[in-house]
């Protein structure tokens, strides 16, 4: 095994890289990191999830300079138990996440964040237990696990995890005692399926039945798993449902109204604040995944995603925000249908906050030299952020990676673009979502079919999971409505909105 100029080690097949530029195979050229990334047609960019060579040097770099965001962001990473070295993983064969299941799946992202924690700390320092570490952890499951289950929250599972996972993996691919290939084939067989399968059939359920992070975590799993094991057609499935899908986590679907003043509505603030974060922190890890392999999401129809994260960040801060309201389809077809309606905004905590702002703001305002205020603050509000294991001992303090401060923050002017992209399956629908500064003041999301989908897993007993995670949504005013059926959702007191 080499050695870089750091002292890291590196095995011969990433010995040809350096300088933050990449050897794409079968490319006939190097491709530099970040969004200037060429994709070629027969490869992808590697290191090329959230993170590139280029962002992995520069991390190293400025925190062996001890400068200022990037030095606090380290100290975060080092003072987390899941960084250290020696980390003892405990794979199972089968993961189960919902209720009536023997849940285990505390398990499984522990040891993700644990092996993502020690992945990044090799790249910064250099110091290789860390690295040895991350592998036997993804080396351990990969030789384990064949299944996930549970209730209809196996496929808030398969996502969240199935992301985490390649974006660790991604870190150590070119380890020489990291089973890469194995690893591949646990993605492809055991996580992406599941998280195909829902956006093909939404549980059996409506399209309208899951609000849109259901729909976004497995965007983010199809994308890392189709750019970690080269598969074009998962990239191209999750590209194109991104910009023109009819689940609600298409971008259109989730950010329903733009408003004159330019911030955008994000239609789960109709719900609670948490899984409004939530949702923000996956489209931004979608669009920062994509962006590392030259497809430009962040600024698709006209930086829609820019204008839904900065509603959310005012919102987030106690800002009033404009609310259009809308009603939904829900249930499933055979089993039972109703509507919910939400009506405005919901309540929330100014001080709740989630690890998601710097790798947002940091490209809209450095890499785009964009104007994003509201962005801008709430970044610096939750900076140095921490990951896995900083924010709550239960699962929604791990939905995230983490570590924005460190890993996404740049200086202004980086604002490369990226120039290649793999080209779509099929040309992209006309979204169906309307988008008005005088939006009507009601809103009617359209319904699946009868025949879409297969019937709903247990009934209508598994179609109605909140995924909450453990970061409980702040009492609202009690803008959801619903009829013609039973849903598990939280009650509100009423209260003045925000």
């Amino acid at each position: 095994m080499n050695q870089d100029s750091s002292g890291r080690s590196i095995s011969r097949r990433g010995a040809l890289r350096g300088a933050g530029a990449v050897a794409v195979a079968g490319a006939g050229a190097a491709v530099l990191g970040g969004a200037s990334t060429a994709v070629a047609a027969d490869a992808f960019a590697h290191p090329g999830l959230l993170h590139t060579r280029a962002d992995l040097e520069r991390m190293a770099a400025e925190v062996k300079a001890g400068t200022g965001q990037w030095k606090a962001g380290f100290a975060r990473l080092t003072a987390n138990s899941h960084a250290r070295s020696g980390w003892q993983a405990n794979p199972q064969k089968t993961v189960y996440r919902g209720s009536g299941t023997p849940e285990n799946y505390g398990t499984l992202y522990n040891d993700i964040h644990a092996a993502y924690q020690n992945a990044l700390r090799w790249h910064i320092t250099g110091e290789t237990a860390h690295a040895d570490t991350a592998v036997a952890i993804l080396n351990a499951w990969s030789a384990t696990l064949t299944a996930l289950d549970g209730s209809a929250d196996r496929f808030l599972a398969a996502g969240l995890y199935g992301y985490q996972f390649a974006n660790a993996a991604e870190l150590v691919r070119d380890h020489d005692d990291f089973e890469l290939a194995r690893f591949q084939k646990m993605m492809l067989n055991v996580f992406a399926p599941v998280s195909e399968d829902f956006l093909t059939n939404h549980n059996g359920a409506y399209l309208t039945n899951y609000w849109a992070n259901w729909d976004l975590t497995a965007l983010a799993c199809v994308l890392a798993v189709g750019i970690l094991c080269d598969d074009h057609a998962k990239v191209r499935r999750a590209v194109t449902y991104f910009k023109s899908g009819k689940g609600m986590g298409s971008v259109r679907n989730a950010i329903p109204v733009v408003y004159a003043d330019g911030l955008a509505e994000w239609v789960e603030a109709g719900r609670d604040q948490g899984h409004a974060l939530l949702g923000v922190g996956l489209m931004g890890t979608i669009c920062e995944m994509a962006w590392n392999q030259g497809i430009d999401l962040y600024g698709h129809d006209d930086n829609r995603f820019l204008k839904g994260a900065q509603y959310v960040a005012k919102w987030s801060m106690g800002g009033d925000v404009p609310y259009t309201a809308n009603t939904r389809k829900k249930g499933a077809p055979g089993v039972w249908s109703g509507t919910e309606s939400a009506t405005g905004a919901a309540d929330v905590d100014p001080t709740m906050t989630r690890p998601i702002w710097a790798m947002i703001s940091n490209h809209y305002t450095k890499r785009r030299g964009l104007s994003a205020p509201y962005l801008t603050r709430i970044a610096a509000k939750a900076a140095p952020e921490g990951g896995g294991g900083d924010y709550g001992p239960n699962s929604g303090g791990y939905d995230q990676l983490g570590f924005g401060t460190l890993t996404f923050t740049r200086e202004a002017g980086d604002t490369a673009e990226p120039t290649k992209a793999p080209a779509p399956s099929r040309p992209d629908a006309s979204p169906s979502a309307t988008s008005s500064a005088d939006a009507a003041t009601s809103a009617t999301y359209p319904s699946a079919p009868a025949s879409e989908g297969t019937r709903a897993r247990g009934g209508s007993g598994d179609l109605a999971v909140t995924g909450t995670g453990g970061i409980a949504a702040v009492a609202g005013t009690g803008v959801l409505a619903i009829a013609g059926g039973l849903i598990a959702l939280r009650r509100r007191q009423a209260g003045t909105r925000q």
